[in-house]
């Protein structure tokens, strides 16, 4: 697959995701496996662009290309400069938001609420395209299937969205109503997909090889796109990708190389956002991978007093010897591998399962 000038190199993507996908997360994800990475939403405000928070959101050094940059708001000049903002710091491609279900999101009518308004929907695209073809950068969005389910209008914009030049859309099998509860559909990705020419990338419950899988084949998606999987997990990437492969599972990862791994993560994590907020904000990080752990949600309890970064790395250094000791192997996820897939279509009449 193409955006532009960058051959992506797997369709196998992590999903942008608010106060979860910075630049070392994307990073970790792209060496798990993932074929491309998008940036957790960047505001269009210009008076938020000299904040702490923006700034380190805007903050791409050392990345690999291509570096992707969503924004959001709900004024096409604004969004258009916006753009423009984040191309002068980096961004090789620009991705819209018009996905994100958050009430502090959509009470201002960005995010998924601007599927509400489909004049403003699109002008923002087309000022956005502009200010992005000038400088040779392709344009992405992000979309959910609908406001609510008596208000799905994805394929309808999707047609105007490729009509104004956007190069990808991707479609989570949710509506805004329904947030992240319930199952998503993927009829409507289907028709999203046989509706436009461009590449068409499935979001919502990928959780599992097998699933990831049944939804290339059930939608005809060009890609999956991973999110909430892949916290604590971010080899998931590679274990989707040789199950696409082989149809065969990796075994799970070392109990070492997950501790290097993390340890890399932390260090990684504590450079971009400084001692104070570094040891905070790693927590929910650092409670993802151990979650499943014998001895985990005690460690997590301790480890969230930690004030400390060293002291931090050192406790999560510690907790992965002691459990090597006990352990090869990371244990599975119970009940995902080689289960049974449940794939939810828009008519609750044709749910079944696909293995």
């Amino acid at each position: 697959m193409k955006l532009g000038p960058y051959v992506l190199a797997n369709r196998l993507f992590a999903a942008p995701m608010a106060g979860v996908t910075d630049r070392p997360f994307r990073r970790l994800c792209k060496a798990g496996g993932a074929g491309y990475a998008v940036s957790e939403m960047v505001t269009s405000r210009r008076d938020l662009w000299d904040s702490l928070k923006t700034s380190r959101r805007a903050n791409h050094d050392g990345e690999e290309a291509p570096i992707a940059v969503q924004i959001a708001g709900t004024d096409a000049l604004m969004m258009a400069e916006a753009a423009a903002y984040n191309i002068d710091r980096g961004a090789q491609i620009i991705d819209i938001n018009m996905g994100c279900p958050a009430k502090k999101v959509c009470n201002k009518w960005a995010g998924s609420a601007l599927m509400q308004d489909e004049p403003l929907a699109l002008a923002i695209v087309q000022a956005v395209v502009a200010a992005c073809a000038a400088r040779g950068v392709p344009v992405t969005l992000k979309m959910r299937t609908g406001w609510a389910e008596s208000h799905k209008n994805a394929v309808g914009l999707a047609r105007q969205f490729e009509a104004a030049g956007v190069q990808m859309l991707t479609v989570h099998g949710r509506t805004r109503e329904q947030g992240y509860k319930g199952q998503a559909e993927y009829d409507t990705i289907a028709e999203v997909k046989a509706a436009v020419a461009v590449p068409v990338v499935a979001n919502g419950d990928i959780t599992t090889p097998e699933k990831a899988r049944d939804v290339l084949a059930c939608t005809g998606a060009d890609a999956v796109m991973i999110g909430r999987a892949a916290q604590g997990r971010p080899w998931i990437f590679r274990e989707i990708g040789h199950f696409l492969e082989t149809g065969t599972h990796l075994a799970q990862p070392l109990v070492v190389e997950v501790k290097r791994l993390l340890l890399d993560h932390l260090l990684d994590h504590y450079a971009l956002y400084g001692d104070f907020t570094g040891v905070r904000t790693a927590r929910k990080h650092i409670g993802w991978y151990v979650r499943v752990l014998p001895g985990g949600e005690a460690f997590r309890a301790r480890m969230n007093r930690i004030e400390d970064c060293e002291a931090q790395w050192r406790a999560v250094s510690e907790f992965f010897d002691v459990l090597g000791e006990s352990m090869d192997r990371m244990p599975a996820l119970a009940g995902l591998a080689g289960a049974a897939v449940t794939v939810r279509h828009a008519d609750s009449k044709k749910e079944g399962e696909l293995t």
